[in-house]
């Protein structure tokens, strides 16, 4: 087959950095809209974009656009798509749907006129339909339905791709491991330098800047992605691509990275989540209060999401952590540069420096900015 279209999401603020990732990859990117990269390039770039991606939550595979002004007009566009062609019968499905500034105005009418229209279009060729799995399907269609503009795709991915398999338990921190990596890009740090986390938590940034300086494909853990439920799927393709993915993998990084937390109980659950990622050879975890940071040595990058909202009370609590944080900045870190996401311009204002950039990034549903200080 030739070229396809496919879509990436991310968060926003790190479309940029996506649209890098999807070009080193050899695709042609087409657009930036907030929230993702419309790219282009053959089958198997589906496959390298889920395996290598590291701030893609998604990767989507376009198949229509059509006018949907009316619920008829969306249920014949989509019973129009041969889906036959694209699964098996036997397998599960679900529909996200996006609906903005249409006639139809609610997502979840929207997901059920799909539906529909794929169960009618397989009773007609074959008498049976695929079942819904509205949990943990095996095929994820994806309607977006902008004005009377409509877009369906197929999910390639199944499981949001942060879930990269390595943390035991993913509500024990709130960062995402795609907004952990797109810190790490952001920074242009390219794992020749020393990189700390101070308070590192789960260790999810020290972890995804091992997986980026070791060349780590940071879908190699993944147990499965819904493109191996597609009737196209090229399972000699797949195979040899992730052969070469853990061929490319150093077993060591050109420089020490490091995180470390006040919690002992963090940096256990750090330091197991290492092991799974597969660099705990590569990351060393401490347990040290922010008090106590000193770094020496050739200068680097200070990278770090300090609590904040949810994980550190507002007021004298967090004025203290956010000042002892800047006081060890100053004194005991010069030449280095940092780079602390803040979510609480009131509590990151008691680092007493000033940010030489602040760069807008979403962290789940808070708006918070990575700002740069640099440490003379």
């Amino acid at each position: 087959m030739g070229s396809r279209r496919y879509f990436a999401t991310t968060s926003k603020g790190l479309e940029d950095v996506l649209a890098g990732e999807i070009r080193a990859l050899g695709a042609n990117v087409v657009a930036t809209p907030t929230g993702g990269v419309s790219f282009s390039g053959d089958a198997a770039l589906g496959c390298r974009a889920n395996l290598w991606l590291r701030t893609a939550n998604r990767v989507l595979l376009h198949l229509s656009d059509f006018p949907a002004p009316t619920p008829v007009a969306l249920y014949e566009g989509v019973k129009a798509i041969p889906w036959p062609d694209f699964f098996p019968v036997r397998k599960t499905i679900a529909v996200d749907a996006t609906v903005r500034d249409s006639g139809i105005t609610h997502s979840h009418f929207a997901a059920q006129k799909v539906k529909d229209a794929v169960v009618d279009r397989f009773r007609e060729k074959s008498g049976s339909r695929p079942n819904v799995d509205p949990l943990s399907p095996e095929i994820r269609i994806n309607v977006r339905i902008a004005g009377d503009a409509c877009t369906v795709s197929l999910d390639l991915s199944g499981e949001s791709l942060n879930r990269r398999g390595y943390r035991g338990d993913p509500g024990e921190a709130s960062l995402r491991e795609t907004v952990a990596a797109g810190m790490v890009l952001l920074t242009g740090w390219d794992g020749r330098t020393p990189l700390v986390d101070p308070t590192c938590g789960a260790g999810t940034i020290p972890i995804e800047a091992a997986l980026f300086a070791t060349h780590t494909a940071p879908g190699l853990r993944r147990r499965s992605f819904a493109l191996q439920h597609l009737s196209g799927y090229d399972r000699t393709l797949w195979d040899s691509l992730v052969a070469e993915a853990k061929e490319t993998a150093l077993p060591s990084a050109p420089a020490r990275i490091e995180g470390s937390d006040l919690s002992s109980g963090a940096i256990r659950n750090a330091r197991r989540n290492a092991g799974r990622a597969g660099v705990s050879g590569v990351v060393a975890f401490a347990d040290r209060d922010i008090r106590e940071l000193s770094l020496s040595g050739p200068p680097g990058v200070i990278l770090c999401n300090p609590p904040y909202g949810v994980r550190i009370r507002s007021g004298p609590e967090a004025e203290s952590f956010y000042r002892a944080m800047g006081e060890a900045f100053k004194k005991r870190c010069a030449g280095w540069t940092a780079y602390v996401l803040s979510g609480n311009p009131d509590a990151s204002r008691h680092i007493g420096l000033k940010a030489s950039r602040k760069i807008p990034l979403m962290n789940g549903p808070i708006d918070c900015r990575l700002l740069r200080y640099e440490l003379y």
